[in-house]
């Protein structure tokens, strides 16, 4: 049985596997049709009828990921670091009959490579479903607060 304390320390969980680069276990959290999506526009709705600065699916993870993990992927020697500092989650939708769990957190994302370190406050939304007995992310949405400024490529995931 779910609680809602399973969903936050979910959310938890999936920060640190980023966090210490454990990008397989990371995958393996989601579920086989979830999405991975950045809005590039303040409050935007569609992910389809707008330009988007990640909207990735489990495909298009793996290969990020790979791309990462790579030894002749020489932007990343030394590699890129990441660090999530979050608000408590909040649980905003606990739907067990429908199987529908959405979680809200403010963070601070920090990424550095050699002497560059970028600082990002954002929203994550994860649409959270059970599977197999398991939590899986249907859709982990990241808001930007200034998604519409210009900045530097992200190489990991906020």
């Amino acid at each position: 049985m779910i609680t809602k304390d399973h969903l936050i320390t979910f959310v938890y969980h999936e920060a640190r596997l980023i966090d210490e680069q454990r990008f397989d276990e990371w995958l393996a959290l989601f579920a086989e049709d979830g999405r991975y999506w950045m809005p590039l526009e303040y409050g935007q709705t569609d992910r389809r009828l707008t330009t988007s600065l990640m909207d990735e699916d489990l495909f298009l993870l793996r290969l990020r990921v790979e791309r990462l993990k790579g030894n002749r992927t020489y932007s990343q020697k030394p590699r890129s670091r990441c660090h999530h500092v979050l608000q408590q989650p909040q649980v905003d939708v606990f739907d067990p009959e429908a199987n529908r769990y959405v979680v809200w957190t403010a963070m601070h994302y920090v990424e550095t490579r050699q002497d560059r370190q970028d600082l990002y406050a954002a929203w994550a939304t994860h649409d959270l479903t059970l599977i197999g007995g398991a939590l899986r992310i249907q859709l982990k949405r990241v808001d930007l607060v200034n998604c519409d400024a210009a900045f530097g490529s992200l190489q990991l995931f906020p």
